[in-house]
């Protein structure tokens, strides 16, 4: 099989390849611009290829990063929520997407200049710690492998957008819903948890949705920190867990 045969059979439909990843393949910058050349592969971004004539998605390209650049950015909150299958009735599907990374993992150029026909909001925060990786799984979206937010974490994400980028009765909603999370993870991600509005939020919702995992969760290793947290604006305090919430929340 000749060696553009083999990448074109090698390469997953729906995929980017990065150069550095074809390089490593034994596919030299001269070789690569011979199939560009020929037709048979496109650029969509410096050094950033796909099968001419193939459709990639943004969650394409994202896998790419994960698996080519090891990277930690990953489709987290709703978004993760809704390719779980926990928020979806809620909204247009995947209308907007929310992507999370650390503080300094950037998008590159490359992404952020395409038209992925969705509205990609990238979120950068140290919200666990550097080591998240552990807290993703695997997933397909139309047969493209990707890593996501475990619904543990995506939860929490979702909460540290409350309320600029995600409104308080629509997460309230998806937590409701929330049935099946696993309590050692929720604890784990409590624990390693930075926003004390997030854990406050979380634990309020939780309570609220009369979740049965609740009661297994220590909520005297977690650090609440001290002082009221305006969640939101002409909001009533909930008095134990020192939040405003909406007036139709409050007891």
């Amino acid at each position: 099989m000749s060696k553009i045969n083999q990448l074109i059979s090698d390469w997953p439909k729906g995929s980017v390849k990065l150069s550095s990843e074809l390089t490593k393949r034994g596919y030299t910058p001269d070789l690569i611009r011979i199939y560009v050349k020929g037709g048979w592969l496109k650029s969509i971004g410096y050094g950033v290829y796909k099968l001419t004539g193939d459709n990639v998605e943004w969650f394409g390209a994202i896998s790419a990063l994960q698996d080519q650049k090891n990277v930690s950015i990953h489709p987290g909150g709703k978004t993760a929520l809704e390719i779980k299958g926990y928020a979806h009735y809620l909204s247009e599907k995947y209308s907007n997407i929310q992507l999370y990374g650390n503080i300094n993992e950037n998008l590159p150029k490359w992404f952020v200049d395409q038209d992925w026909k969705v509205r990609v909001s990238y979120i950068q925060t140290k919200l666990f710690g550097d080591d998240i990786k552990k807290y993703l799984t695997d997933t397909e979206m139309q047969n493209v492998k990707i890593k996501v937010s475990i619904p543990e974490m995506a939860s929490m994400e979702m909460l540290h957008l409350v309320p600029k980028g995600q409104s308080f009765d629509e997460a309230m909603k998806i937590m409701e819903g929330l049935t099946t999370l696993r309590p050692n993870l929720v604890q784990g991600l409590l624990e390693k948890c930075n926003s004390v509005k997030v854990k406050r939020l979380f634990l309020y919702m939780a309570e609220k949705s009369e979740h049965s995992w609740l009661k297994e969760l220590d909520s005297t290793k977690l650090n609440l920190g001290s002082g009221k947290r305006v969640v939101v604006q002409n909001g009533v305090l909930d008095k134990k867990y020192h939040i405003t919430v909406p007036r139709e929340y409050a007891e």
